[in-house]
């Protein structure tokens, strides 16, 4: 089974992706861990690769573009379903305050 993260582990992913959309260089191995898992976005040999990669994009307009394919929605049976909502709830959190931080 699948180990949900803390609150405060929640917390933070959250906050250092949005500090990686302004400045790639900043994105952690926590935030690296949850986005390089998300749909959408290409598995790369390393966070140094992942960081190198969004160097040359934006990260905000990819993790807006994928938040369709990030919902998990199809997993109620699914032993880890608390997982994979917990994942959600993050990437839905991202969203949120990168839409309103137009």
């Amino acid at each position: 089974m699948l180990t949900l993260k803390t609150e405060k582990e929640c917390s933070y992913i959250v906050k250092n992706v949005l500090a990686a959309c302004k400045d790639i260089t900043k994105l952690t191995k926590a935030g690296y861990s949850f986005l390089y898992l998300s749909s959408g976005f290409i598995a790369h040999y390393n966070r140094s690769g992942f960081i190198a990669e969004f160097s040359q994009r934006s990260l905000r307009e990819s993790i807006l573009e994928n938040q369709r394919f990030n919902q998990w929605q199809y997993h109620s049976k699914n032993p880890d379903a608390s997982y994979y909502y917990q994942k959600k709830d993050i990437y839905n959190a991202i969203c949120i305050q990168l839409e309103a931080n137009v």
